[in-house]
């Protein structure tokens, strides 16, 4: 099977970051620059809504193993992981097919990504991301469905002309080992530049060996997740070992490697032509939860594993300023390659079992950008077709005898279409008071077809939907003084129906199928938002909080159906329980972000932040756990700067998840907590950066000094213990 690309993500706030108040300023200067500039205006703080943004100095200093370690440091945004080569963001509650992942303006969502833990985030290089913005809240309006919880938008760096880079040829090497895994990483960057041409090419390759957990008691809870015993096949038949070093969390290894090319031409008419092309696969990677699943006195699965996470992305850009009715114009026309593979056998059992999904996604967007005295206009149109090829087999591994099996998703042809029509409008009413509008509308159309129903005999063939879909935000800024701002957001949220929710047809459990249902309607979310900020007459100190609460309305959940008015059906010769995805739930969330900021020292800064968030589902006046609702967690710590270095010291933390707040839907994992629930923890950190040479930085630090064993809430494998690591990176 050929194999193409993928990646993805990263974050971190403003405020608890690890740079100067200089370029956290300029860090939001080039996230509007670079990122969404045909839909944002060119300063966010005239956005309503909560924003946080990250800067490629900063991803240089933090030096974080992947955009997942990113994430889930920044001590703002939460990270689930099944496996080290994973990591599922979570926003405001909401998590994976919820939450909307933008790459240069192009969305990664697509038709397959489902409702439970995504593990996309680390095909993205860290290394070669320009900056990344976090917009909270939904974000429909301006970037589609899937925007319930947020938008992700990350931007990689761009082709620089001569005037930009300071020669013709400039470019860079960037190394890492860190010492948890045995990490070996290291990146090459290449910019060639004339006045009207340029080049930019990056390569990257990352080596993760198996990840050693703390393995100090963590104060909160007793020892938890070490790894006794792990599974070899030799000769062709299965093995149950005892593991040497128990804080080794074998079969959690594994390999990564990037591509990006990007040429640049401007023209002498103005329009600037834009060639963006993106690469990125691995090798496998275990699903390392599954593999430490018991079964009587060994261990239940002897390979669980997830094929390389491959990606490939072409996009042809086209923009220019006052092109079209004095409008800035920017088109992207993308083709993406998206495939993913799933593979599993049971201890003892050596036919391998084999998934395979195949998506193919072709997108069109423009978008126009009117500037007035007072306002800027933002309008503009977006179209996406996507296909999926579902296929699956099982192997012997011994006699390679090879047999039919059944496939994830509908074995025919598998397409989903999202046409849309946005506009989005700032205006500036007075010196003191923004405020801004915005609305979209578009359809949406799905059509899934079974070619070979020898597992599933159910009595159609075909499954096809379409849905009407809309959102829309009304918000305002209003400065009060000079030591006192006040925002107040209210906007709505979608998120249609895909694949993955409307045509699954399996067998969940023996006696259990789950088939289509074609009346399934998008989920809406409405979301108010309101915030404050304070800050002092110097500016050094400031402390902004922003509070919301969220409505879900229609959510998709499994439950009971009648299929042709029937409660049962015979399936494969017994009679089966029906079940489909429905629009039955109902849900709150409701949470608040606070970050306080000081400037003690001309060089010395502090920096903190907390989360909230509180997920209710209410259903006949009761009300349960929401899954995908993390406990408290933040980051506070100190960040010394001078210009031959820079210093941070810092803690993260997350507060305990106790078991009677684990939603019953089994989204939050909890066979892979201990009794009671996730315990509470955190961990003290150091890293340090030193210039020693012109064009040459030397990076070290300590992660989890204390070399603490403790697991993030809904993961199921330990975080890494006790982390040195060190890199130097030289530019010319």
């Amino acid at each position: 099977m050929k194999n193409y690309t993928k990646y993805f993500l990263l974050l971190f706030p403003v405020l608890g970051f690890s740079q100067t108040k200089q370029d956290t300023i300029k860090a939001t200067d080039e996230l509007i620059e670079v990122v969404v500039s045909n839909k944002l205006p060119s300063n966010y703080s005239k956005l309503p809504n909560q924003v946080v943004t990250v800067s490629a100095k900063q991803i240089d200093f933090q030096n974080f193993q992947s955009t997942a370690e990113m994430l889930s440091n920044s001590g703002s945004l939460f990270v689930q992981k099944s496996q080290q080569g994973g990591g599922s963001p979570a926003i405001r509650g909401f998590e994976a097919s919820r939450v909307l992942l933008l790459v240069d303006g192009v969305r990664m969502n697509n038709l397959i990504f489902r409702a439970g833990h995504l593990q996309n985030v680390i095909t993205v290089d860290e290394s070669m991301l320009e900056n990344v913005g976090i917009f909270y809240g939904p974000t429909s309006t301006l970037f589609g469905s899937d925007a319930l919880g947020g938008t992700v938008a990350m931007t990689t760096k761009r082709a620089k002309f001569l005037g930009d880079a300071k020669n013709k040829f400039t470019g860079g090497i960037n190394t890492r080992y860190s010492s948890a895994n045995e990490e070996k990483s290291v990146a090459f960057t290449f910019n060639y530049a004339t006045t009207n041409f340029a080049s930019l090419s990056i390569l990257s390759f990352n080596d993760f060996g198996d990840l050693r957990m703390g393995k100090q008691k963590n104060h909160n809870g007793d020892y938890f997740g070490e790894r006794p015993n792990y599974v070899t096949t030799v000769n062709g038949v299965d093995q149950l070992n005892v593991n040497d070093d128990k804080y080794t969390q074998v079969g959690s290894a594994y390999k990564q490697y990037n591509f990006l090319q990007k040429f640049a031409y401007k023209t002498a008419s103005g329009f600037e032509h834009g060639l963006n092309l993106q690469f990125s696969t691995s090798s496998d990677i275990n699903r390392y939860d599954r593999l430490t699943e018991t079964a009587g006195s060994g261990l239940r699965h002897a390979e669980w594993y997830y094929g390389p996470q491959q990606r490939i992305l072409g996009i042809y850009s086209l923009s220019k300023e006052k092109a079209v009715l004095g409008s800035d114009l920017k088109v992207n026309i993308a083709f993406q390659n998206a495939q993913e593979s799933r593979h599993n056998r049971r201890f003892g059992n050596y036919n391998l079992q084999n998934r395979e999904e195949n998506v193919n996604i072709y997108s069109i967007g423009i978008d126009l950008d009117k500037k007035f005295k007072k306002g800027e206009l933002f309008y503009g149109f977006e179209s996406y077709f996507e296909t999926l090829k579902s296929s699956a087999y099982a192997n012997n591994i011994n006699t390679g005898v090879r047999t039919d099996l059944d496939t994830r998703y509908p074995n025919g042809d598998n397409n989903m279409m999202r046409n849309d029509l946005y506009v989005s409008y700032n205006e500036k009413m007075s010196e003191k008071t923004i405020w801004n509008a915005g609305a979209r509308i578009g359809y949406t159309s799905l059509k899934s077809t079974i070619a070979d129903d020898a597992f599933f005999p159910l009595p159609f063939s075909s499954i096809s939907q379409g849905n009407f879909t809309y959102s829309g935000t009304l918000g305002i800024v209003h400065q009060t003084s000079n030591n006192f701002t006040i925002k107040a957001n209210l906007a709505s949220g979608f998120r249609a129906p895909n694949v993955d929710d409307l045509a699954k047809i399996f067998e969940s459990a023996a006696g259990t199928i789950i088939v289509p249902n074609e009346d399934l309607k998008p989920e809406k979310t409405i979301t108010a938002d309101f915030g404050f900020a304070i800050q002092s007459d110097s500016k050094k100190i400031k402390f902004e909080n922003t509070y919301f609460y969220t409505r879900l309305y229609d959510a998709i959940v499994t439950d009971e159906f009648l299929f042709n008015g029937q409660s049962t059906i015979v399936y494969d010769g017994a009679t089966s329980q029906v079940f489909a995805n429905q629009n039955k739930g109902k849900a709150f969330i409701t949470g608040l972000s606070t970050n306080f900021s000081a400037v003690l020292l001309n060089d010395l800064i502090f920096n903190a932040n907390f989360n909230y968030t509180l997920g209710r589902v209410v259903e006949n006046g009761n009300q349960s756990p929401l899954d995908h609702i993390s406990p408290y967690f933040g980051k506070i710590g100190f960040v010394y700067s001078k210009n031959w270095a820079n210093f941070e010291a810092y803690m993260l933390y997350n507060g305990k998840k106790d078991a009677s707040d684990y939603s019953t839907s089994g989204e939050d994992n909890a066979q892979y907590a201990p009794i009671g629930g996730m315990p509470a923890w955190e961990t003290y950190n150091f890293k340090a950066g030193f210039n020693v040479y012109k064009g040459a930085t030397l990076f070290a630090g300590v992660e989890n000094i204390l070399d603490t064993q403790y697991r993030v809430f809904a993961s199921g494998i330990n975080a890494p213990g006790r982390n040195i690591y060190g890199g130097l990176k030289y530019n010319f």
